[in-house]
């Protein structure tokens, strides 16, 4: 296998690299290193990638000629599609991004591949997609037609533009619904990152909907697990569920990295946000029988694996 990565220096991209290196694969890809959050930390995690024989470069994936220079210079056989214009709350205030990046730019490297419909197509796409469903846990197969936020509703267009292309062209195309993925260099902007953080520095951390929200919280060992099984099954055209099967109060987050941290968070409850949903929780009957999927990584060894190298991470930074 000779797998391109969209996205490699992002928190996904990143872990699925190196665990597709360490199984012997071809891995390269790309990445714009934007500034939504920090790019110093996803320089830091593409020198790794480097450092261990994995080639990067700076593009953007609507560079459609130097994408498919890739593509056929270095004979790629699997395309993992994870760049994207991520965040609910972000949408709000920088609608143009999500349309930029996660329609256009998901549109522009569909036509690169459509020139190359041998290659398997596997990308990301979000539990966002469930929007203001009521039914949970959800299934792949319940309604996805009300998005509660532009976020959402650009990765369920995402679902559609792919099998419309699975259906014109004959493309392979495996859609992953991620489910709130946390771990070692993850982004910042992510709850458990950002309260972490403020904990640590005895700043108060906002916590959206009074605390009454639940999120199925998955590890990235775990979703990565989800990955490469999706690659190396590279279905005709498929939507898996990948998430924890377990949701938990972002309250009992909170509860769990004050323990671990062994200092009190400062509290600072507020009204919904719009966009927000209450509940995430993830069926995979699916995946399961399909994928092997097994999530092995509960929310309190997760957080700690997280801790351990959040503080490793700071300590270097703070030290060099």
């Amino acid at each position: 296998m000779r797998i391109f990565i969209t996205g490699i220096a992002g928190f996904i991209g990143f872990h699925a690299a190196q665990a597709l290196r360490q199984r012997g694969n071809a891995v390269m890809g790309c990445d714009n290193f934007n500034d939504y959050y920090d790019p110093n930390l996803k320089r830091k995690r593409a020198a790794l990638l480097k450092q261990q024989g994995v080639e990067v470069v700076e593009m953007d994936i609507r560079s459609s000629s130097q994408l498919e220079k890739w593509i056929v210079d270095y004979k790629i056989t699997h395309f993992l599609h994870l760049a994207a214009q991520a965040g609910v709350r972000h949408s709000i205030q920088h609608p143009e991004s999500y349309v930029d990046n996660n329609l256009d730019g998901f549109v522009q490297v569909l036509e690169v591949i459509r020139r190359h419909p041998q290659i398997p197509f596997i990308y990301a796409s979000s539990s966002s997609v469930y929007g203001l469903n009521k039914k949970i846990p959800f299934a792949e197969t319940d309604p996805t037609d009300a998005p509660s936020n532009l976020y959402g509703a650009t990765k369920k267009s995402n679902e559609l533009i792919a099998h419309a292309y699975h259906h014109m062209f004959g493309l392979s195309a495996t859609g992953l619904r991620f489910f709130t993925v946390y771990g070692p260099w993850g982004r910042p902007d992510m709850a458990y990152f950002s309260f972490t953080d403020a904990i640590l520095k005895g700043k108060p951390i906002q916590i959206y909907n009074e605390g009454q929200m639940k999120r199925d919280f998955t590890y990235i060992d775990d979703i990565v697990a989800g990955i490469l099984a999706a690659i190396d099954l590279s279905a005709p055209c498929e939507i898996f569920n990948l998430g924890n099967n377990q949701p938990e109060d972002v309250l009992h987050l909170v509860h769990l990295l004050e323990k671990y941290t062994g200092k009190t968070a400062i509290k600072k409850l507020l009204p919904v946000q719009p966009g927000e949903v209450p509940v995430t929780y993830a069926d995979i009957a699916k995946s399961q029988k399909y994928l092997g999927f097994s999530p092995q990584i509960s929310l309190e060894q997760g957080l700690q694996k997280f801790l351990a190298w959040y503080s490793n991470y700071f300590n270097l930074l703070n030290n060099s």
